[in-house]
């Protein structure tokens, strides 16, 4: 967008001036008086125009006088417009105060009184777009405000970068490590009813058994003959599997179930899923716990991904009676915000073992990693490799 000025004795003049060279599409921007009349010469008026035509040549030449001005040689001067190109500089400043609004931080309480840099704002966006647990994007982002060379806030690049170290550093993980030959390993799976838990459990069973190139002997047992088609279910997975099935509706016949399991490297407990509130269903775990105590069984506590972060604190707070070890993620593929789960694992301290992406078995299952969660906190996206 061009910008000129014309010059005149009246307003009039001066917009005259300026329709005679640019023509009836000039935009009137302002029209001021620039120097009043004395010692004989008369007031002089200023308006300047728009033309949203770039490439139109303007030859502005025009003189503007008057007969006392004629007599003056210092104001006897040819006044030519001034053009200017401001497209550039206005949509810089645009884009300033668009980065200074969404730096300002909206804290719910007096206690965050941060200012959000513009170099992070990006990044803090993120954070409230993946539902971050807010105090923890506050010790983060005051951390990196004051942590972070000044020679990398410029680099948008070495901003992410940092903020992915960051966040490497606070998710708990925990390598899967393969079992020896004769090592054996019990791992039970809990949670609220529909999160996947048996789904999971086919994937995992799948993976151990022929993914891995290790030949070992994996072997399921259920508690669940509450839900309608659990039993079918599994014993769907485990005919195509070709893996032993043990079904137990009682605390005390789990011992002889895993009795019967004795040769398999892995062994691992569906369990019957209930609401996180119904303790009594939840107690009922313990018991079948109880008849086999001597045994070393590795609780997993199977979590959606997309449910808020206080649904996902009460059902780990109820389901913590039963000592767990470890959290499994399901459902990633349905939802866009990852920071819950994040914030989550780490005020828990416990380690994530696998994460769910899909419901096709065996192949949507991802091995924990935290670049993985990452890329989908940064993407907004379960990001499927």
């Amino acid at each position: 967008m061009n910008m000129l000025s014309f010059l005149g004795e009246t307003p009039t003049a001066a917009l005259k001036n300026a329709q005679a060279e640019c023509g009836e599409e000039a935009i009137v921007i302002s029209t001021k008086k620039i120097s009043d009349a004395k010692d004989g010469s008369k007031d002089m008026y200023e308006v300047i125009v728009a033309l949203e035509d770039e490439d139109k040549e303007i030859k502005h030449t025009k003189k503007i006088t008057s007969p006392s001005v004629s007599n003056n040689s210092t104001k006897d001067k040819s006044f030519q417009a001034k053009v200017y190109d401001f497209k550039e500089e206005i949509l810089k400043m645009q884009d300033a105060i668009m980065q200074v609004q969404k730096s300002l931080w909206n804290p719910k309480s007096q206690l965050y009184d941060l200012t959000i840099p513009l170099e992070f704002v990006d990044m803090y966006n993120l954070f409230e777009q993946n539902e971050f647990d807010q105090e923890m994007t506050y010790t983060i982002m005051k951390k990196t405000i004051k942590q972070l060379p000044i020679a990398l806030k410029a680099n948008p690049k070495k901003v992410n970068d940092f903020f992915k170290l960051v966040l490497r550093r606070i998710i708990p993980i925990k390598q899967e490590i393969p079992l020896r030959k004769h090592q054996r390993k019990i791992v039970m799976m809990v949670g609220p009813t529909g999160v996947g838990k048996t789904t999971t459990i086919a994937k995992l069973a799948a993976r151990y058994a022929y993914k891995l190139g290790q030949n070992y002997k994996v072997g399921i047992v259920t508690l669940d003959s509450f839900r309608v088609g659990a039993i079918e279910q599994l014993q769907a997975y485990t005919n195509i599997m070709r893996l032993p099935l043990e079904v137990v509706k009682k605390p005390e016949d789990l011992v002889e179930a895993l009795l019967r399991l004795k040769d398999c490297n892995y062994i691992f407990i569906d369990t019957a899923g209930s609401s996180q509130y119904d303790v009594d269903k939840i107690e009922m775990i313990n018991e079948y716990q109880e008849k086999v105590h001597e045994l070393p069984i590795e609780k997993v506590l199977v979590l959606p991904a997309n449910v808020k972060h206080s649904d996902l604190v009460d059902i780990y707070t109820n389901y913590s009676r039963l000592n767990i070890d470890y959290l499994t993620f399901t459902k990633l593929d349905e939802t866009r915000s990852f920071g819950n789960l994040i914030s989550f694992a780490h005020k828990t301290k416990k380690s994530i073992t696998y994460f769910s992406i899909g419901q096709n078995v065996p192949d949507d299952l991802i091995v924990s990693d935290s670049s993985f969660l990452i890329d989908c906190f940064m993407n907004n996206s379960c990001v499927r490799r």
